[in-house]
């Protein structure tokens, strides 16, 4: 049995400086960087929204990870992969991109603040990207860490489509709770989207039945973690009541600033 945690992929929704300051943002910089400079081998993922500046952030196409097609809804959409370094953290940051999701100009709302109406089948191709990029990188994470309800259908597809890949069937999933809320449930087809093989309609249980809103999306996320992080003291009650009656392993870790050996810990505690 493994005593820590060697290899860690991150996957955010935000990450600065290609997205501003937040608390996802920030801790999806500062902690990747932190854990290469305790030793530890990290990948890190994002969406390569419309309003990130390719030129400026020296955003390039990674040909050899790019070209394949993911099926959402019986439609193929390319998945093209890009890549920019943080010169000063000196670590390395992939971009899931496609022209149909990550085009437009804003990041999950528009310029009125209204949320884009394919934001159910924007989370699946994310994640899915993720990991089928992971499989060409050819590396095989001990940790997978989920920051922002973008993120939130990794555990699912990690323990259930993907249980017996052999790049992924070790990996313990952990899902970071923050105050990230969306408003609009998400369409009434979402729960047939994510079936593809491995998932199963009695995996869904979760948003089986009831809109798809951030409540039910993050108990599905809980459903298939191995550990959740409380980062902040105000996170839904009903969510953290869920988490403690599942009795998965958990962190309260709310300091914005002294929080890297904890998260360390609690990874390698996922393997003890």
């Amino acid at each position: 049995m493994k005593k820590e945690a060697a290899k860690i992929l991150f996957i955010s929704q935000e990450i600065t400086p290609y997205l501003p300051e937040s608390d996802i943002a920030n801790i999806s910089r500062n902690l990747p960087q932190a854990i290469q400079e305790r030793g530890r081998e990290m990948r890190a993922f994002m969406p390569r929204f419309g309003c990130i500046n390719e030129r400026r952030n020296q955003l390039h196409e990674v040909i050899r990870l790019s070209g394949m097609n993911l099926i959402i809804d019986d439609t193929d959409h390319p998945l093209i992969i890009k890549v920019a370094s943080i010169q000063a953290a000196r670590m390395q940051v992939y971009f899931i991109d496609n022209d149909d999701f990550f085009q437009r100009k804003y990041t999950t709302t528009d310029d009125k603040g209204q949320e884009y109406d394919d934001n159910d089948e924007r989370t699946i191709f994310f994640v899915r990207g993720v990991i089928e990029t992971v499989k060409k990188l050819r590396w095989a994470p001990d940790v997978i860490h989920c920051h922002g309800w973008m993120t939130a259908l990794t555990p699912l597809y990690i323990k259930k489509a993907f249980n017996e890949d052999p790049f992924f069937k070790d990996a313990k999933v952990v899902y970071s709770l923050y105050k990230d809320e969306f408003n609009n449930p998400f369409k009434k087809t979402f729960e047939d989207q994510l079936l593809i093989d491995g998932v199963e309609k009695k995996d869904l249980k979760a948003i089986s039945g009831s809109s798809v809103d951030y409540l039910a999306l993050t108990k599905l996320a809980i459903d298939f973690s191995d550990g959740v992080v409380f980062t902040d003291d105000s996170i839904m009650p009903e969510i953290k009541k869920y988490a403690e009656d599942k009795k998965i392993a958990s962190l309260s870790c709310t300091d914005k600033e002294n929080y890297v050996d904890s998260y360390v810990d609690f990874y390698d505690s996922l393997y003890k």
